[in-house]
């Protein structure tokens, strides 16, 4: 098939009625979708919920434990001195 016949096949495939749409399927699908942007926007809030969450307990556990100090001497330094 030459690139002619496979561009007129194309568009007679392109020009054919697509066969109609039942009512009844509309109503389901508009559910169908109106129930997926709830839970999508229901996850979205969880997931910056949870973020907003990790982000206090991280700065609470800064101010707290202060990783940036330096720890105290386990070991006594050497006396010179005597």
């Amino acid at each position: 098939m030459n690139r002619p016949e496979r561009e007129a096949s194309a568009r007679r495939i392109m020009e054919r009625v697509p066969p109609p749409v039942p009512p009844e399927l509309y109503a389901e699908v508009m559910r169908h979708g109106a129930r997926m942007l709830r839970r999508r926007v229901l996850a979205r809030r969880l997931m910056w919920l949870l973020l907003w969450a990790a982000a206090v307990t991280f700065v609470v556990w800064a101010l707290m434990a202060r990783p940036w100090v330096e720890p105290p001497s386990q070991t006594t330094p050497p006396y010179t001195g005597w």
